[in-house]
């Protein structure tokens, strides 16, 4: 094989092991976001345990590498891409014994030691195959010389082919599942061993001993002060990619496809850095790299705000587009620095005048070892207590500190006050009014942040409020539409179970939900939730709406899905309430095996009910969901309120209708109004809207996704369509004597029961109007709804709103303005802004005393809308 054709073979099989190995990382990193939830931890911890083991492997083999001939050293490198294939393919079968292992072993632990023993097992787990990709590293810069490769072009190829990796099992898992992937992505890595295997026939077979003299030379180790400098650009390094996974996380695509996209840009960077360094004189730029890389870092900073704004008000055909087009925005403000990041490495070995193979193992280790301190100080240190901004223009400024190991021009130190100066404006994130188009006249109350999310707590500016979590909605805001709503989440399960006495929710959020559950009384309350900023806010901020629920609550700060393994007590209702399933990781809520742990943790006759919003979902996910749902529960069926639905699950055979009705008979007027919202219960009950029936659609497996990858390709493309969405649930809902035998309604009850089912009915066709803009129809439909059942709330507001929106037009000789209002209050006493009319009626008559009896209804209503607030 002629020397260019093996140079040309050689780098291709090496840039390939490197999409290989990231490809495992970002495989593994899935695989361990079932371990730690919906946080940053997985990242961490993947991160520190891949660049600990290549920083090992690499110190490893670089001192006994130098003794091998080209050919030997290539052949190793071989057999170690096929050991780490061995172990990949072996480590689905290993799996959920370690899970089960560490769920045993967990039981009774806090969430931080319980992390802790997570993170100290996947160490363990990912540092042998890490090891042998870092003892690869100078094996193969050894067998470059071979064929007269440099290390900048080995590197550099490398990191490309990473970057392709970290893209690869976007397509591979939707096609095939976590296991199916890492087969196929190792079934290449034995592929490959055996192509290395073959090219290392053609490569020089010198001997050790006519080796010797000529490498000697140069196999001393750098000084150590250089290769801590060295480690501590490695930490900087892995800094900046930790918090910009954060960052860009929270702006952009906020889904299961960042962490790809970011590991492609920066490893992209990084290749073409190395690349370039090839055409970089070594004096020059190393006095240069420092002051560059860390001024970029700062003023990446400055851009968020407008980057925020751009993908928030951006429309997007695909979600390739999005990826594209986010994804080069990205690289705008990240490459410029992992471009210099790359050019470092051959940079230092150049300056050094040492030999590729020895040089780069040294600090190819270095830098590792001090990029897995990196990632381990940011995730668990830095971002707790400084946050991300903060963090960020400190790895900046280690860049630079340690950078100027090998700066010659002393005038370049004035680079750190400039960096100061410069780094000031932007040493936190900008204000949510900034960031997000939709609150663009908010007000940031409370901003926390750990290494699980950053949680703000915004005040709009009517004085509603709306809890975050990484810049997205965890609950609805508290104007008293939405307060309703998410009360109704706990309602709907507690009036479906005879007798509930302990009640789990699966996330606190708000508190809202939960303290829909207070009017029933005798009843034990539980609230699982893992961001500690949402119980603070909860318990603070949002008090005055959720009837101070933190003090008459049991919380447990841990993750659910942790949770529901390792508590040991039974409930007989379990809520979950999930939004934006397309963001990373909480889709596993919605897994086969979520479900069944839910049920595993239900009292006999318990109810488990998983609330949806439609408007996140298309028909064909939401398929998806309930068939999995339908899998687990005998009976499933479908509760609608609004545009959130329920699936509801029983453990063992559903409630008698005769039960529930003797339990809602013995309660006061005032708990019948209070447990129902004032609907009350034969309005729930006509929202049954049947058994799931077997749609034959995939199961939702946590090693299987489904959804996590369809959803976001649904919101980046044509978004979910609501016309088709409601045409689907009305194609299969059951029919009113199917309802009643399902639900065991008595005969005498009957015509109370299709009353309420008729407006539950006619409620979807007011929407489907509303969503057509036809005025008319949408009113038709309202007042046949409200005929129907004149308690159900949905066909009384539709009404109620558009007798409101007339008041500008009354005729003249018509009925009084105050009349109209009256009307409107008639109809729906909590209609706000009849009320808010009502008081300023009556302030604009001097009647002082009616103004203050409105003003009083509408304060309890709306605590917190601000007009009520400042009077």
């Amino acid at each position: 094989m002629a020397n260019r054709s093996l140079a040309w073979v050689l780098l291709c099989l090496y840039g390939a092991t490197g999409m290989t190995a990231l490809a495992y990382e970002v495989l593994w990193t899935r695989m361990l976001s079932l371990m730690f939830g919906v946080s940053i931890f997985g990242v961490v911890f993947t991160v520190a345990a891949f660049m600990a083991g290549l920083g090992a492997g690499s110190f490893l083999a670089t001192t006994r590498g130098m003794q091998y001939s080209p050919a030997r050293s290539w052949r190793m490198v071989a057999w170690l891409e096929a050991g780490i294939a061995a172990y990949a393919l072996a480590l689905p079968v290993c799996m959920p014994w370690l899970d089960g292992g560490l769920v045993s072993l967990g039981t009774g632990l806090s969430l931080p030691a319980w992390q802790g023993l997570q993170g100290g097992a996947v160490l363990l787990l990912l540092f042998p195959p890490a090891l042998a990709m870092g003892m690869a590293f100078p094996l193969a810069l050894r067998a470059a010389t071979g064929a007269r490769l440099t290390l900048a072009s080995m590197y550099g190829v490398n990191a490309l082919g990473g970057a392709i990796g970290a893209v690869l099992p976007l397509l591979l898992l939707p096609l095939f599942g976590w296991r199916s992937s890492l087969w196929v992505v190792a079934g290449f890595g034995m592929l490959l061993a055996v192509c290395a295997l073959y090219v290392a026939r053609h490569l020089p077979g010198l001997s050790a001993d006519s080796d010797k003299g000529k490498h000697h030379a140069g196999a001393q180790r750098p000084p150590w002060a250089d290769l801590l400098a060295y480690a501590g650009i490695g930490a900087a390094a892995l800094m900046l990619e930790v918090l910009w996974t954060r960052e860009y996380g929270m702006l952009l695509l906020r889904t299961e496809y960042i962490l790809a996209v970011l590991l492609l840009v920066y490893l992209a960077g990084i290749g073409l850095g190395s690349l370039l360094a090839a055409r970089m004189r070594a004096a020059v730029w190393l006095n240069l790299l420092p002051v560059l890389a860390a001024l970029a870092a700062v003023a990446g900073q400055y851009a968020l705000s407008s980057i925020s704004q751009w993908a928030g008000s951006s429309e997007f055909s695909s979600l390739l587009t999005a990826m594209l087009e986010q994804g080069g925005m990205v690289a705008l403000c990240t490459l410029p620095v992992t471009l210099l990041l790359g050019a470092w490495l051959p940079l230092l070995a150049r300056h050094f005048h040492q030999q590729q193979s020895e040089a780069g193992g040294w600090w190819y280790g270095a830098n590792s070892i001090g990029a897995a301190a990196g990632a381990l100080l940011a995730g668990f240190i830095m971002l707790p207590l400084l946050g991300t901004a903060l963090s960020l223009l400190l790895a900046a400024t280690i860049l630079l500190l340690c950078g100027m190991r090998w700066v010659r021009d002393r005038r370049l130190w004035l680079s750190l006050p400039l960096l100061l100066v410069i780094a000031w404006p932007v040493h936190s994130l900008p204000p949510v009014s900034r960031l997000l188009p939709a609150l663009p006249a908010s007000t940031d109350l409370s901003v926390y942040e750990d290494a699980v999310s950053l949680t703000h707590v915004v005040e709009q500016g009517n004085g509603q409020r709306v809890l975050l979590s990484d810049l997205q909605r965890m609950d609805a805001s508290t104007d008293p539409t939405a307060v309703t709503v998410q009360k109704n989440q706990a309602r709907l399960p507690l009036l479906l179970h005879p007798t509930p006495r302990t009640v789990l929710f699966l996330g606190l959020g708000t508190g809202i939900t939960a303290s829909g559950s207070l009017p029933f009384t005798d009843l034990e309350r539980t609230a699982v939730e893992l961001s500690q900023g949402a119980i603070n806010a909860a318990g603070s901020w949002f008090a005055p709406v959720n009837g101070d629920i933190n003090g008459q609550v049991h919380i447990i700060h841990d993750d659910a899905r942790r949770f529901l393994r390792t508590d040991d007590h039974h409930y007989d209702v379990i809520v979950g309430d999930l939004f934006h399933p397309d963001m990373v990781g909480r889709a596993n809520l919605l897994s086969l095996q979520q479900f069944q742990r839910a049920k595993e943790r239900l009292n006999d006759g318990g109810i488990f009910v998983q609330w949806l919003a439609l408007n996140q979902f298309d028909v064909a996910s939401i398929k998806v969901v309930m068939h999995t749902f339908a899998s687990v529960f005998k009976h499933a069926s479908l509760f609608v309120d609004g545009y959130r639905i329920a699936l509801v699950g029983h453990k063992g055979d559903p409630a008698h209708v005769h039960a529930l009705l003797h339990r809602y008979g013995q309660m006061s007027d005032t708990a019948k109004v209070q447990t129902t919202g004032g609907e009350g219960i034969w309005t729930w009950l006509g929202r049954y809207w049947g058994e799931i029936p077997d749609f034959s659609t995939p199961l939702q497996d946590e090693w299987a996704p489904v959804i996590e990858y369809s959803l976001p390709k649904v919101r980046f493309g044509d978004g979910v369509d609501m016309e088709s969405m409601w045409r689907w649930l009305l194609s299969w809902r059951s029919r009113d004597d199917i309802a009643a035998q399902s639900l065991g309604v008595a005969a005498s009850d009957m015509q109370t029961f299709r009353r309420a089912r008729v407006a539950t009915a006619l409620n979807v066709r007011l929407w489907q109007a509303e969503l057509d803009g036809d005025e008319r129809r949408v009113v038709e439909m309202a007042r046949l709804a409200y005929r129907a059942n004149p308690k159900d709330r949905w066909p009384a507001f539709a009404l109620a709103d558009r007798m409101y929106d007339s008041l500008a037009h009354l005729p003249a000789g018509g009925l009084s303005r105050r009349e109209a209002l009256m009307r409107i209050l008639t109809l729906r006493p909590d209609h706000e802004f009849a009320l808010r009319a009502m008081m300023q009626l009556e302030q604009q008559q001097g009647h002082v005393a009616a103004a203050a009896l409105w003003q009083q209804r509408l304060h309890t209503l709306s605590p917190l809308a601000k007009n009520i607030r400042e009077r």
